[in-house]
């Protein structure tokens, strides 16, 4: 696939950025993120809380898993309306909190900031906008140098909210394989700019419902590529983990329904697959980005380490899916009934 190819649309050519974006925020963040991380060590918090909508809240996510899976804390993504719409309070006492935005201007994103950090939480903000009153409530700023995003539908920003989620965590618990993963992740991205999903997708032309499967790590993916193709393309898809589909939702599949399935090679990759396999088996159509039986595999970086593999896997679906919506009709910049910048209470 040639650039000329990828860049059709804002939300290629921002998809695109990614890579160069990646390494302006560690460049930028490096001192507040060893600071921060020094002093969580030094203080760990007794749990922690997420804070974000829509794509923030698919990064939010990704860090929930790195966070539980590498720093031991338990973390709850908290509703908006709790203190937005209710006026409660909660005990966040020596909690952290993290908010995460592009815009960092909805009002009830700001109220249940000022009410955590009323409650005795360290505050972190992870924002696009640097002029975002939500930086100004926070104890530590971390800009995700982003940069402009016009198009509707997110992509780099989500991407750079991951990223900042594994550079946190990988300082917080100096854990070499994570370490590890923060160094390989600009170069990962280059690759996976490179690689052509589109082929694939375009299958997914006349689709109106479909699955999207991961766990784990790859569960935010999962997430965020279902909300993308209602997005940009009005294609009805859901997002499941690969073991929660199994109760319940399972009984939609049968012939001919579209699942696109994320993964890593990790402890989860064998339940992805067992699923994969039951899907098939009921002779649901599957592209996987993990190999699995039956399922036309989607190209994917080599060897790269599967902490970050689900995010390479996303960069490369961005590029493609601005191909799908186009061939629909739809300008996947501009999509029907959206704004950018939502403000809720």
């Amino acid at each position: 696939m040639t650039l000329t190819q990828a860049d059709r649309t804002a939300l290629g050519r921002e998809a695109l950025e990614t890579p160069d974006r990646v390494r302006a925020q560690f460049a930028k963040n490096e001192g507040a993120v060893k600071d921060l991380a020094q002093r969580l060590r030094k203080s760990p918090p007794r749990f922690v809380v997420t804070c974000a909508r829509g794509s923030s809240d698919h990064a939010s996510m990704y860090g929930k898993t790195l966070i539980e899976n590498y720093a031991g804390r338990a973390v709850a993504s908290v509703g908006m309306s709790i203190a937005s719409v209710y006026g409660r309070s909660l005990d966040l006492k020596d909690s952290l909190f993290i908010a995460v935005s592009q815009s960092g201007r909805s009002p009830d994103l700001l109220r249940l900031t000022e009410m955590a950090k009323e409650q005795g939480a360290l505050v972190v903000g992870f924002v696009n906008d640097e002029t975002a009153p939500l930086l100004e409530l926070a104890d530590v700023a971390m800009p995700l140098c982003a940069g402009p995003e016009t198009s509707v539908a997110a992509t780099k920003s989500y991407l750079l909210s991951c990223a900042a989620f594994l550079k946190l965590v990988a300082e917080w618990t100096e854990d070499t394989h994570l370490l590890g993963a923060v160094d390989q992740l600009p170069g990962a991205f280059d690759a996976a700019t490179q690689l052509d999903w589109a082929p694939a997708l375009l299958k997914l032309q006349h689709a109106r419902n479909m699955f999207v499967l991961g766990r784990g790590l790859s569960f935010g993916a999962a997430l965020e590529a279902a909300l993308k193709m209602k997005e940009t393309s009005r294609i009805h898809a859901e997002a499941f983990s690969a073991a929660e589909v199994i109760h319940g939702p399972l009984g939609l599949a049968g012939t001919g329904l579209p699942v696109l399935a994320f993964g890593q090679e990790d402890e989860a990759a064998d339940t992805i697959r067992a699923t994969i396999a039951r899907i098939t088996a009921l002779e649901g159509d599957v592209l996987s980005a993990i190999e699995a039986p039956e399922a036309v595999k989607l190209p994917t970086v080599p060897g790269v380490n599967p902490v970050i593999d689900p995010l390479c896997q996303l960069l490369s679906f961005y590029v493609a899916v601005q191909h799908l919506a186009l061939t629909r009709g739809i300008d996947p910049d501009n999509p029907p009934n959206l704004r950018k910048v939502t403000e809720t209470r």
